[in-house]
């Protein structure tokens, strides 16, 4: 096994153990989004879906 992708693995691991008790701590402590909310982030994305859809139609 090479020594980078052993180096490479262990930052990985290195770096999980640092961010998921703050992950943790950020989902508990967040808002919690209302219909409002998620209704102003779907239209944009069915928005670009449709477009998406329109443009395979077009070939």
């Amino acid at each position: 096994m090479d020594w980078m992708k052993i180096g490479a693995a262990l930052l990985i691991v290195m770096m999980l153990v640092y961010l998921l008790p703050r992950a943790k701590e950020m989902l508990k402590n967040s808002p919690k989004g209302t219909a409002k909310d998620w209704q102003g982030a779907l239209i944009p994305i069915g928005i670009v879906v449709l477009f998406i859809v329109f443009l395979v139609n077009t070939i």
